[in-house]
């Protein structure tokens, strides 16, 4: 089982996730979602498609664009549609 922590809480879980490229995307249905907020911020991958963002806070603390998924993934990567992926400091083991 995959498990995203930050500042000591569990943001996602599960042995369902999809490796791509080294990260681990966790099924939207594992993730805590009272930890999220939306971002403004997007990003482009040639193959996959514009990512979008969220913030992830916990504790009162935030790790801006701490989490990404794909809304809208190109064909190559439409079994990430909306799962999300972790970075800047949240641990995934």
């Amino acid at each position: 089982m995959a498990t995203a922590t930050w500042q000591g809480h569990v943001l996602a879980s599960s042995d369902d996730t999809i490796i791509v490229e080294g990260n681990h995307y966790f099924p939207p249905d594992s993730v805590h979602r009272e930890f999220f907020q939306p971002s403004q911020t997007d990003s482009f991958c040639p193959w996959k498609g514009t990512a979008s963002y969220y913030t992830v806070v916990v504790d009162g603390r935030t790790n801006t664009d701490a989490a990404w998924y794909y809304p809208d993934p190109k064909p190559e990567a439409a079994q990430i549609k909306d799962y999300v992926a972790f970075w800047r400091g949240v641990d995934v083991a």
